[in-house]
């Protein structure tokens, strides 16, 4: 986990080398809300993960921001999930 924004590397979730978007692993969206602002300081809020647009696209896809931050806010939990997985083994095979 990292708040450091890379332009290029290795994403995360497919392992393919290209350009890099950071993804928050508690949604950005969700920051202003009482409940994060209270139970999370200002550097948790801000750690994220820096994956490729493909596998940012599909997570976001797939779930909503209150599940993501509930569920997957460590990338140990969005790396550990089924459906997740499946849509970073199909990014994999891409250019």
């Amino acid at each position: 986990m990292s708040s450091l924004r890379l332009k290029s590397g290795h994403c995360l979730c497919c392992g393919r080398f290209t350009a890099l978007t950071f993804h928050h692993l508690i949604p950005k969206k969700l920051h202003r809300r009482a409940f994060y602002r209270k139970n999370f300081d200002k550097e948790t809020l801000n750690k994220g993960v820096n994956i490729c647009r493909l596998c940012h696209d599909g997570i976001h896809d797939l779930y909503d921001e209150m599940r993501l931050a509930k569920q997957f806010s460590s990338a140990e939990t969005l790396l550990a999930d089924e459906a997740l997985q499946r849509h970073f083994a199909w990014v994999a095979k891409k250019k």
